[in-house]
């Protein structure tokens, strides 16, 4: 009978704690320590729990002590699973279509180059070959960026540079952005604050006619550095209260943690962060992972977003996984946006 009911318990428990990890948001626990970190990486929790599937149902099989409870277990994990499997292929795992860029149309290159590693060459010949028209760069130096808009300018387009460094001990707390000379003059503007360890810049159209540009650096769900994040997310999504806003950057977090951020229904597409929707999520891209490159991007985090207030659609993602080398522990993303979306 004792067996039997601790048997119960067991399986009531293992269930419970998979839901919370497969669907924080259920229960408001999508910030909270250890959960914020599993939910982030649902293909990989989803291949781990098919490993214990296997190695339980051959447990069961050659105890039967275990063959009940094993089984039970069995079964709760693979729902586990299957229901990381649905989540991610709802969210879309890489549909890299785009349409044929106009001239009105803006293009944004999101790589946080982890202090520039990949090198100014490297940085430089993906945003021309992107065509890109806004550059956010997290953990890059005003050297590295200045470098990249050289190459940039040589190359017939040329780009305007703005980095926000908190000490010039750790590369990783510098964020430059690029913007094409095209889009008008732009400014930085000191009065609208930062995110709390690592820069954010927002950077605003003088003559006050374009969006308003965002290049985004949230610090990481790491302990410590937890209420920190959450006070990073809540004042991005304060960020994006306006009509016109692209952000893009390394936000260290996924659209579940998002949860709860957004302003209403925001219509046939929920608001992700603030006013904002997520790129990843209107074009199908939002399950392919940026974090880290040494995992397979359907194993990874998607944490690197390009996110826009709705009078911007977005026609055209691409997570790019061919420079997985190059010296960055981030993909960088490519995403195009119409004007009147």
């Amino acid at each position: 009978m004792f067996r039997r009911i601790f048997t119960a318990i067991a399986l009531v428990a293992a269930a419970s704690a998979l839901l919370i990890i497969a669907w924080p948001q259920l229960f408001g626990l999508q910030r909270t320590v250890l959960v914020a970190q599993a939910v982030s990486l649902r293909g990989l929790t989803a291949v781990v729990a098919i490993v214990i599937v296997i190695a339980l149902t051959l447990f069961a099989m050659l105890s039967r002590s275990f063959r009940r409870f094993g089984s039970a277990l069995a079964l709760v994990t693979l729902a586990f699973a299957l229901v990381n499997v649905a989540v991610l292929a709802t969210r879309g795992i890489g549909s890299p279509t785009f349409s044929t860029k106009s001239s009105s149309d803006v293009t944004v290159l999101s790589w946080n180059t982890l202090g520039g590693a990949p090198g100014s060459q490297a940085i430089a010949t993906l945003a021309l070959h992107s065509r890109a028209d806004v550059v956010s760069l997290p953990e890059t130096t005003k050297a590295t960026a200045d470098a990249v808009a050289q190459l940039m300018k040589a190359a017939g387009h040329p780009m305007s540079v703005h980095t926000i460094a908190f000490d010039q001990v750790a590369k990783a707390r510098s964020t430059s952005l690029l913007v094409s000379t095209k889009l008008g003059e732009y400014r930085v503007d000191a009065q609208a604050g930062s995110s709390s360890q690592l820069p954010t810049i927002i950077a605003k159209p003088s003559d006050g006619s374009g969006p308003t540009i965002v290049a985004v650096h949230a610090v990481a769900p790491v302990p410590g550095e937890l209420a920190d994040w959450r006070a990073d997310l809540s004042w991005l999504a304060s960020v994006c209260a306006g009509t016109n806003t692209i952000m893009a950057g390394d936000f260290n977090a996924t659209i579940d943690h998002f949860v709860g951020l957004g302003n209403g229904a925001g219509g046939a597409t929920p608001r992700t962060l603030g006013n904002c929707t997520d790129a990843g999520v209107t074009s199908k891209n939002a399950a392919v992972g940026t974090w880290p490159t040494s995992l397979p991007a359907l194993f990874g985090a998607p944490i690197d977003h390009v996110m826009v207030t709705p009078n911007w659609k977005v026609t055209g993602m691409r997570v790019i996984e061919n420079l997985d080398k190059a010296g960055s522990d981030h993909r960088p993303i490519v995403v195009q946006l119409q004007h009147g979306g």
